[in-house]
């Protein structure tokens, strides 16, 4: 109780509540910056791949290696917005807690993007790799563009299989989030069952005490009453024998 009246005095001062603010969301801060540098490597790579804005296709082997270094720091970003969604939800304060979940929302929501656009940059590399442009300007020969088309169509598939894992890995994600939020919840309300149950044994025990005091009040009336009818009999009965002495 002191401690929840003491966090209530700290709310109605802005300046110790902004303080309170600032102190549990340094860890957070310093995850969102770092996120941010992730996803501006990502944007960064992605661009490199990008022919309309590096002035040019780039060589193979450096796609490639971008390709590579964009999935590697997509999925260290994906870590962080883990790490970020714990820290979050492990804000005691209500509308501190509100305000970080609001965050990592947006910044999943940036994620998806990149991811989107991964994926169209990686399946412009593996065309580029495969020679598409050769096969569309009738340049090879015929076994030469079935052979391409055959290794296009395989990596479409392996495409397809691989967006089916990622989907499989968000997925996954989300219920391990979902997950421990219902933990938490479900810890909350353990908490208040025990506290319900401790004040219900409190009840009881009041009430059996009081039970214990009325039996004993009644036992003592009964026993008093007794003894008023035992005292007016010895009365009634001395009565008796003087008026019996008196006209013998």
């Amino acid at each position: 109780r002191r401690i929840v009246r003491r966090r209530r005095e700290d709310r109605e001062d802005p300046i110790v509540f902004f303080l309170f603010i600032m102190s549990s969301s340094i860890p957070f801060e310093r995850y969102d910056e770092e996120f941010l540098s992730l996803t501006e490597q990502v944007t960064s790579k992605l661009r490199s791949l990008d022919p309309s804005t590096s002035g040019g296709a780039p060589p193979p082997s450096s796609a490639e290696a971008d390709v590579k270094m964009a999935h590697n720091l997509l999925l260290q970003a994906d870590d962080l917005l883990k790490q970020m969604g714990l820290e979050a939800r492990g804000v005691d304060d209500a509308y501190v807690k509100r305000d970080l979940l609001g965050k990592v929302r947006v910044c999943k929501t940036r994620l998806a993007n990149l991811r989107d656009d991964y994926e169209a940059a990686k399946s412009n590399v593996e065309r580029s790799s495969l020679g598409l442009g050769d096969i569309e300007s009738g340049r090879g020969g015929g076994s030469s563009a079935s052979g391409k088309q055959r290794l296009l169509s395989n990596s479409e598939q392996l495409q397809s299989q691989s967006d089916t894992l990622a989907n499989a890995r968000s997925i996954m994600a989300e219920t391990e989030s979902v997950a421990l939020e219902i933990t938490e919840e479900l810890g909350r309300h353990r908490e208040t069952i025990s506290s319900a149950h401790g004040r219900v044994r409190q009840v009881t025990g009041m009430t059996n005490r009081a039970r214990r005091i009325v039996q004993s009040m009644s036992r003592r009336e009964v026993q008093q009453k007794l003894i008023l009818y035992g005292v007016a009999g010895t009365i009634m009965i001395v009565f008796l024998m003087l008026i019996y002495s008196m006209f013998k």
